[in-house]
């Protein structure tokens, strides 16, 4: 019977106790799996190894797939073995298959040598009777059936269109294998969480985000939310793979994902100039990636409604044709609507200061109520369109825009405090300030009425993502930006 509290598990190796963890345990979600598993792996030395590692594995199909995976081959001989009982992995002891000794002309198995006893040499005799009985029967098996590929093919690049509505990924037993596959290419950018860097994988071009160790808790958290069944949209960033990889002096949790080389919104608006139809088309975008995360889709393997906590210019990347792709997932949530509650990830961190809704910075919002963690993604989608739209050139006879600044840069520092957004936001009741430009022309004027309205002090009057989504649909292009 499945307990309804989680258990606690032995942990050893680099990448399965996590950090902090006491007297080597680790302690896991109602209804998670102890593991234990030993791979085959190669020294410094060239030398092959038995390397034992254990730990803890989540409830959801997850983890039951890793307990499954020596159900399939790998690369590196692997077998892992689970059970559902306080510290039951310690007695854990996973034996790796051993396969037929194969000649050196690779056409069967090489005969033993000769024993000096009769009875011995009977035995043996059996034994390789019956293996090449089993070879036999094995070979032919495998002729009958299709073929196993030697690796799964490589996912589609950016530009081609995704059919697959899972957007989980590739398959998890693979995933676990794509960190000794990629080939880091150069850094492009680092923030509070770790470091992003442009790698090659299978020929393409990929992003990698390496995490701090400090940041495990969003590494797990940013995976998870990537697995989730029918995430996958245009508009938000297209996951490749999770792994983590090390030795014992240190560990890389890696997450993997297209590339984008235009970068953030962020850097991309301070040196590129909008024209009405460019402004259209980002923002109609953006609205359309938080849309579907805040949607849920009712099935057998229907999605959950995703907040996402933390929306911010930096978190939104520029793919080739001008649209929007949302990314960083480390502070989401989900809604489990079988049980009628929000899941929340235990992360000490917390969203950006300078677009924290005043329900935030007042400490009014109600964690158990889902719809107050979308309205403060709204809020904060209004200051991301308002970034667009100075970086947007109208008026005649000279077009112009002004330059690209972020939200309330005249009331607060550059990293503003807790105390200085309460200040400006709550006290005083400040909002960026409109132009009077936006408001002679379109989509700029249009725009300006949704802001004021995402960005209202109650969030019951703030507009839904949908709503603007489809308000915003009369000035999206039907196709992306030209390249010249």
């Amino acid at each position: 019977m499945r307990l309804s509290r989680g258990i606690v598990c032995e942990c050893s190796g680099a990448a399965a106790c996590p950090d902090g963890s006491a007297n080597g345990t680790c302690t896991t979600q109602p209804g998670g799996y102890c593991y234990a598993v030993v791979e085959e792996v190669v020294d410094d030395a060239g030398l092959l190894l038995l390397e034992r590692s254990a730990g803890c594995l989540p409830p959801d199909e997850a983890g039951l797939m890793q307990c499954k995976g020596s159900q399939s081959p790998h690369q590196h001989p692997k077998t892992i073995q689970c059970c559902e009982r306080d510290l039951c992995n310690r007695r854990l002891s996973p034996a790796l298959p051993e396969p037929p000794p194969v000649g050196p002309d690779g056409a069967g198995p090489r005969p033993p040598p000769a024993a000096p006893a009769v009875l011995v040499a009977a035995a043996l005799c059996v034994a390789l009777a019956a293996a090449l009985a089993a070879v036999y029967l094995l070979l032919r098996r495998r002729r009958r059936g299709p073929k196993r590929p030697p690796s799964p093919p490589a996912p589609a690049p950016p530009s081609a269109d995704v059919s697959s509505g899972s957007g989980s990924g590739l398959p998890l037993l693979v995933q676990r294998t794509v960190a000794k596959q990629i080939q880091m290419v150069e850094s492009v950018g680092r923030g509070r969480y770790g470091e992003v860097w442009l790698a090659r994988w299978r020929g393409q071009r990929v992003a990698v985000k390496v995490f701090f160790t400090t940041e495990e808790a969003s590494w797990f958290r940013e995976t998870e939310i990537y697995q989730t069944v029918l995430l996958r949209h245009d508009n938000v960033l297209g996951f490749v793979a999770a792994d983590i990889r090390g030795t014992g002096s240190w560990t890389q949790m890696l997450l993997i994902t297209d590339y984008h080389e235009r970068g953030s919104l962020h850097d991309y608006l301070q040196a590129a100039v909008l024209d009405a139809r460019g402004l259209a088309l980002l923002a109609h975008s953006a609205a359309a990636g938080l849309a579907h995360l805040h949607m849920d889709i009712l099935g057998t393997e229907g999605k959950p409604a995703i907040a996402h906590r933390d929306i911010k210019s930096k978190n939104i990347l520029v793919k080739r044709d001008g649209t929007c792709a949302i990314a960083d997932f480390g502070l989401a949530v989900r809604y489990v609507a079988e049980r009628d509650e929000v899941d929340v990830a235990p992360n000490t961190r917390v969203g950006t200061r300078r677009y924290m809704a005043p329900e935030v910075l007042d400490h009014r919002l109600d964690g158990a109520d889902f719809e107050a963690f979308k309205m403060a993604d709204v809020y904060a989608l209004g200051l991301v369109f308002w970034e667009m739209c100075r970086r947007c050139a109208s008026g005649s006879p000279v077009a112009r825009a002004e330059p690209y600044a972020l939200p309330y840069h005249e009331h607060v520092p550059p990293d503003p405090s807790f105390e200085d957004m309460h200040e400006v936001v709550v006290a005083r009741g400040v909002r960026p300030p409109i132009p009077a430009r936006w408001t002679a022309s379109e989509p700029l004027a249009t725009l300006a009425g949704v802001m004021a309205e995402c960005w209202h002090h109650s969030p019951p009057v703030r507009l839904t993502a949908l709503r603007v989504k489809k308000t915003l649909a009369r000035f999206a292009p039907d196709g992306g930006v030209k390249l010249v």
